[in-house]
């Protein structure tokens, strides 16, 4: 894939020993890894495979045992590349009397954000994940959806360039999982570069462009989604026809499979559950469209020095 390398990894290696530096575990082993600008990369495995490491690596949080890491052409540690992260845990911990208000203002401080940018990027952040009619209640008293999108308003809060969401479904209805589907994808062809974890892969398949598999510490598969689930060897036909009654159906059928000297298996289209669960809330005026011009066209650059 063309483009320039947000993320490099090169032979990264994490060991973890024990008091008298014995050799625990070997976290990850020697994993080459390239996330390319504007894409959205899904980062999968099971428990304990090592992509909560490897993700505290990039984010500087972890120091390697070996191999190179570089981030937005810098390394992990640097304030500089740091300032231009954002940052979705898995499990968000956020002080329970502040309002999501003062959550934002609270994170575009810790940015230098000036005051006026501040309160502006975080009006707009809130009216994105839908919570301006929460904005002055403590997050304290809010259900694990709600809270989990005040953590991705505050990972969007300083407009960064690398986004990295661990689990950023979680806890969340269909209706906000759908939300944030979308948010996803609207920010990478706005040019945000998307690394993400997720147990749900049908959510990983609907919004990343390529994914790696980890375990063991180590990378099994690479690629683009749909070159991996690619069976080479079967190639499908679809005839959609309608109107047919069943004697018409019968004896197409029966046409196809004499011309091609095998079976035709034959069905019906069907749609997700997800996509009719959205479709009947649809009609009640629940699925809202995500205005990000403001948010993308106000991209703040990183302060001179930082």
């Amino acid at each position: 894939m063309d483009g320039e390398a947000i993320i490099e990894i090169r032979g990264l290696r994490k060991v973890f020993r024990d008091f008298w530096r014995r050799v625990t575990v070997e976290a990850v082993r020697g994993l080459d890894l390239t996330v390319k600008a504007g894409e959205v990369y899904g980062f999968l495995g099971p428990n304990g495979s090592g992509k909560s490491t490897t993700i505290k690596m990039i984010l500087g949080l972890l120091r390697p045992s070996g191999g190179t890491i570089r981030v937005l052409n810098e390394p992990p540690e640097s304030v500089k590349a740091k300032s231009r992260i954002g940052y979705l845990p898995e499990l968000s911990h956020l002080h329970p009397f502040l309002t999501p208000r003062e959550t934002l203002m609270y994170y575009a401080d810790l940015f230098g954000m000036p005051r006026a940018e501040a309160k502006r990027r975080t009006e707009e952040l809130l009216e994105m994940v839908d919570l301006t009619s929460a904005a002055d209640r403590a997050v304290g008293r809010f259900s694990k959806g709600m809270a989990r999108r005040v953590g991705v308003a505050q990972a969007l809060i300083n407009a960064p360039e690398l986004l990295i969401l661990d689990e950023p479904t979680s806890g969340l209805d269909p209706i906000g999982t759908r939300e944030v589907k979308d948010l996803v994808r609207m920010l990478a062809k706005g040019g945000v570069t998307v690394l993400m974890t997720s147990h749900l892969l049908g959510d990983v398949e609907d919004v990343c462009d390529r994914v790696a598999i980890l375990d063991h510490g180590a990378l099994q598969a690479e690629g683009k989604i749909s070159d991996l689930l690619r069976k080479p060897d079967v190639i499908r036909f679809w005839i959609e026809s309608r109107g047919l009654d069943d004697a018409a159906v019968g004896a197409l059928r029966t046409g196809l499979e004499r011309d091609a000297q095998r079976p035709v298996k034959q069905d019906f289209p069907s749609k997700s559950l997800e996509a009719f669960f959205l479709e009947v809330v649809a009609k009640e005026g629940r699925l809202r469209e995500f205005n990000l011009a403001p948010f993308l066209n106000e991209r703040r650059q990183p302060q001179e020095g930082v």
